[in-house]
């Protein structure tokens, strides 16, 4: 069983190699640079729904904090009058309501969450697409200029961190920037 499996790994690792040839690195990142704009604007596109059901939420909240308003007024008016028997009814209803005030307020923590999350995915997506990009356009001019060997077109191709600029880079060379500023 052993030798089974080493010999498929290895017709398998063959086979992979001879498709690692065959790609094109260029259309490669081309390819990925498609996918990530189809996931960005599907990522766009959840967050816009999911700020209106986020809106909704709050549109609902205020209803029902508007309804036991209304019928913490009719209870006084109640109580005055001697009216327990309607007095019962309203103070169900309000039960009621506040227990759907309450988990439309949980509702509503989950969406500000989520929202915020995706908020976070999203600048996540933006930057990493403009560094496929950048890398793109910067294969291209690459090749376009002159013939690279095809490790360089590799390292070129899939190393993706070195574009990207986080917003702890930018903080730091702004403090090293303002401590550069106050020292002359």
């Amino acid at each position: 069983m052993a030798l089974i499996s080493r010999i498929s790994r290895l017709f398998k690792a063959d086979f992979h190699a001879v498709l690692d040839q065959v790609e094109e690195p260029y259309m490669l990142l081309k390819q990925a640079v498609r996918e990530m704009e189809e996931e960005l604007s599907a990522c766009e596109l959840r967050r816009r729904e999911a700020v209106v059901e986020r809106e909704d939420l709050k549109a609902r909240s205020e209803q029902m904090q508007q309804s036991l308003r209304d019928i913490d007024e009719k209870l006084d008016i109640c109580f005055e009058g001697g009216r327990s028997e309607l007095a019962r009814e309203l103070i169900k209803r309000k039960l009621q309501t506040q227990r759907v005030s309450k988990r439309a307020a949980g509702r509503l923590e989950a969406a500000e969450k989520g929202l915020l999350e995706g908020e976070k995915m999203l600048a996540d997506n933006r930057a990493a697409l403009e560094s496929a990009r950048q890398k793109a356009e910067l294969f291209q001019e690459q090749s376009s200029h002159k013939a690279c060997d095809s490790s360089h077109l590799a390292d070129l191709a899939w190393s993706t961190t070195e574009f990207v600029v986080s917003d702890n880079d930018v903080e730091v060379a702004f403090l090293r920037e303002k401590k550069r500023r106050a020292q002359s």
